[in-house]
């Protein structure tokens, strides 16, 4: 591809490369950059794009795209682009890159704080139950149609999820679904994506290491809005205003207040799922789902609404949830042959995520409810506390442990959290052994109660350190039966 056709839409300040000059690919990361590529130094935090410029130049790179100004440690004359934004530069050169595979798909974004993840696998089932193919690009997992890539975080850099877009078109995916962080947005990783639904799902108090403020991380969340052409919004959020405020798009409203457009009633909630009813205008639809708890009734509304801007009716979609399966990590039983006791994971991690899952356990437990949880470690420290107390409240009986601790000290992590658990003296013991805390947990379970791994969910790996390290709790389950 030529450089001129690769810069489309792209705002230059200065550029010393001709536009005639036959370009090989695009690359951020200066180990992956070949010849006669264009490497872009994205600048961050910790990690600098522009330290590793002459890396990529020495192995190949035809140009460096950077941001402002030439790194200090490139020579005089240096093959530069100079972009006002290097993050925007790269969604623009990735989109031209992969041909914008976005304009040959339907895409639906969801964002918020809790429920991402199981409302885009909710909107695949209902939409492959219509005979669509469908993509995916999520915390679990990224799929075009049946073809799976990792996922390394949430939402992929803007190369990655141009390349999973375009291998989606390459499967003949009609639709795809994408899970959309607050991160991924301000960060323009899904800059010039025409989204034909966006799904707001709730938010609450989470990733304010990075945002600061509450106020911060909603208009970051409300970026979706302003690039998508229709919308469906929780309507009982309290930001949900804020979250809509600069879109101009149609909104239906899903809920259990009077103004939703997709209202939930009659719930009833069992340890196999849900049961409810869906007031759309005079219609009901009875509608029942796999996943327990009430947080389960909005993803499942949230996903039903976002169908119904598709032209998929609502009756379609009630059929098509009863064979829906759950999703890894997320209220998953794990078998336990021979014991009493039912053992649940789920990838709960904020203060509200742990109170959702705990209150449905208590719903369906014969005896007591169980908690093992932590918190991650180079994160706010502020929900430590919270995530105690909610547990304190709630659990019969918790092992503190470690989640991913990551560069701070396991112990001063669990020491962060007590201050929350002071109402359940006596009710409590520390681990930090993640393996050490579920084989206590499991040694404390009897007859009718529920044991919950809280946290990990899907993740298969524990980050201590620089280092990931293997860690799947279902094997470890398995292994202490």
């Amino acid at each position: 591809m030529r450089l001129r056709e690769l810069l489309h839409g792209v705002e230059v300040i200065r550029q010393n490369v001709p536009e005639s000059l036959e370009i090989t690919g695009v690359s951020c990361d200066s180990r992956e950059t070949e010849k006669d590529s264009i490497f872009v130094a994205i600048p961050g935090n910790r990690c600098d794009g522009g330290d590793y410029a002459l890396e990529a130049l020495k192995r190949g790179a035809a140009a460096v795209v950077c941001q402002g100004k030439p790194p200090e440690n490139l020579p005089r004359g240096a093959p530069l682009i100079l972009v006002p934004n290097a993050r925007k530069a790269l969604a623009h050169l990735a989109c031209n890159w992969y041909g914008n595979p976005a304009k040959s798909l339907k895409l639906i974004g969801v964002t918020g704080t809790n429920g991402k993840t199981t409302t885009t696998y909710l909107i695949k089932h209902i939409l492959e139950a219509t005979g669509e193919k469908t993509g995916l690009i999520g915390t679990v997992e990224n799929r075009a149609g049946e073809e799976r890539f990792p996922a390394r975080r949430t939402t992929p850099n803007a190369l990655e999820i141009q390349k999973i877009l375009g291998k989606m078109v390459t499967n003949r995916c009609k639709f795809g679904v994408m899970e959309v962080s607050s991160h991924a947005l301000l960060q323009d990783r899904t800059e010039n994506i025409p989204f034909t639904v966006g799904v707001f799902t709730n938010l609450t108090e989470d990733h304010l290491d990075y945002h600061k403020t509450m106020e911060h991380y909603c208009d970051a969340k409300a970026k979706l809005f302003r690039q998508c052409r229709t919308a469906a919004c929780n309507t009982d959020d309290p930001w949900r205003q804020r979250i809509l405020a600069g879109s101009r798009c149609p909104v239906l409203l899903y809920g259990l207040g009077e103004e939703a457009d997709l209202r939930g009633e009659d719930i009833r909630i069992f340890s196999r799922g849900v049961e409810f009813t869906v007031r759309e205008n005079e219609k009901r639809i009875p509608v029942q789902v796999g996943v327990p708890g009430r947080f389960s009734v909005y993803n499942t509304l949230g996903a039903m609404t976002a169908c119904r801007l598709l032209g998929i009716s609502a009756e379609t979609c009630a059929q098509a949830l009863r064979t829906f399966p759950g999703v890894k990590g997320r209220m998953e039983v794990v078998p336990t042959p021979g014991k009493p006791y039912t053992l649940l994971i789920d990838y709960a991690h904020t203060p509200d995520a742990l109170e959702n899952v705990l209150q449905t356990a208590r719903g369906f437990a014969r005896g007591r409810v169980i908690a093992v949880f932590g918190c991650g470690g180079d994160r706010e420290k502020e929900k430590r506390p919270r995530m105690g107390q909610a547990v304190a409240r709630l659990a019969d009986f918790a092992v503190v442990t470690s989640d991913n601790p990551r560069t701070e000290d396991p112990e001063a992590i669990i020491r962060d959290i007590l201050p929350g658990m002071a109402g359940a003296a006596g009710r409590y013991a520390v681990e930090p052994d993640r393996r050490k805390a579920i084989a206590l947990a499991m040694e404390q379970g009897r007859a009718g109660d529920v044991i919950l791994l809280c946290g990990k969910g899907h993740e298969t790996y524990q980050e201590i350190g620089n280092e990931t390290l293997p860690m799947d709790e279902r094997e470890i389950v398995r292994s202490l039966l």
